[in-house]
C-alpha cells in the first residue's frame, strides 16, 4: 500500500474515508462482478466506493497504477 500511495488524490477538507478499504471494495466489485449497492459493508459506503471510482478513473490513476 505504501508505493501506492503516491498515486491517491490528496484530502481536501473533510477526512476521507480510508483509500486502502476503498480500494480493496473496488476491486472487490471488479473481480466477483457486483453492481455497487452489493459491496459488503465492510468496504465502507456503496455511494463513496462508486464516486472514488469514477474520479479516479476520469483523473487516469488506476491507469498509473
Amino acid at each position: 500500500m505504501a508505493r501506492l500511495k503516491p498515486y491517491f488524490p490528496k484530502s481536501h477538507g473533510q477526512p476521507r474515508v480510508d483509500d486502502k478499504r476503498v480500494l480493496s471494495g473496488i476491486i472487490f466489485i471488479n473481480r466477483n462482478g457486483l453492481r455497487w449497492r452489493d459491496a459488503p459493508e465492510a468496504y465502507g459506503p456503496h455511494k463513496t466506493l462508486y464516486s472514488r471510482w469514477k474520479r479516479w478513473s476520469e483523473k487516469g490513476i488506476f491507469a498509473r497504477m
